[in-house]
């Protein structure tokens, strides 16, 4: 998705296309045959599902062929990781490579541990103290997490920037989307995220089982899977995929719009 002269512009294939995508089947399919796609068209020609989806079913409200829709479906049925996790923005990473990304990106450390090196904010600690690991099945919708965490109007400021942040060291990703319940227990408005842990979704062995390499080893392995399945990316296009390690960089805290 680009804005080319103040408009919106989709890009993607026609239906009969070869490359196209029909159905969030495919879409599983394809991520997990590729390892790991952005949502939405990015500098690598080719590389989000943007691109191999109908420009013209997108938000039309059919979970059927509405690839907008496809993300919840995605994220709530945990065949594949869900998150703001490619410069700050949405896309998704398959459970065979996610422990590799989860290695390079967390350098290794636990939270707990990233947070005593002096490499996690105090804002990123008052979220990550909800999923303490006694609690790890906790899971917040993203208003109760915002709450519950101490930002908002009389808080702290830039909830959005340090989810975002959270979601790129992959210490979080999406579980679910869903509507928010009233005191009846009634369902209302558009459906939210809902984060997790990693851990708590694949279980803690599996997701950190590359801790045992090196995290510059797990960042090659990424970057030669993405040189055979996209030559056309350039090194610094790959490097950008692969990301910062914790602690490396701090995320700058501004309100992202779109989950």
């Amino acid at each position: 998705m680009a804005n080319e002269g103040g408009t919106w512009i989709m890009h993607g294939v026609s239906w009969d296309d070869p490359e196209c995508i029909h159905t969030v089947d495919e879409a599983i399919e394809y991520i997990n045959k590729v390892g790991f796609l952005p949502l939405f068209k990015n500098d690598i020609p080719g590389f989000s599902l943007e691109e191999r989806t109908v420009p013209e079913l997108w938000w039309s409200e059919d979970p059927a062929r509405d690839p907008w829709e496809w993300r919840e479906i995605i994220a709530r049925r945990g065949d594949v990781a869900y998150g703001k996790f490619f410069d700050k923005k949405a896309g998704f990473i398959s459970r065979e490579w996610l422990p590799y990304f989860l290695n390079f990106r967390r350098d290794g450390y636990d939270f707990d541990a990233l947070w005593e090196d002096g490499k996690a904010s105090y804002k990123q600690k008052r979220i990550m103290d909800l999923y303490a690991e006694e609690l790890q099945d906790r899971e917040y919708y993203s208003n109760e997490l915002k709450q519950t965490a101490g930002f908002g109007k009389d808080g702290e400021k830039g909830f959005e920037g340090v989810i975002t942040w959270l979601q790129m060291q992959l210490y979080l990703c999406v579980r679910d989307f869903r509507q928010r319940k009233n005191k009846k227990g009634e369902a209302y408005g558009w459906p939210i995220a809902v984060y997790a842990m990693p851990e708590h979704l694949w279980g803690c062995d599996y997701v950190t089982s590359a801790y045992k390499e090196e995290p510059e080893l797990s960042a090659k392995r990424i970057a030669d899977h993405m040189a055979d399945i996209y030559p056309i990316a350039a090194p610094k296009q790959i490097r950008k995929v692969i990301g910062v390690k914790a602690g490396e960089r701090k995320e700058p805290e501004k309100k992202e719009n779109r989950h």
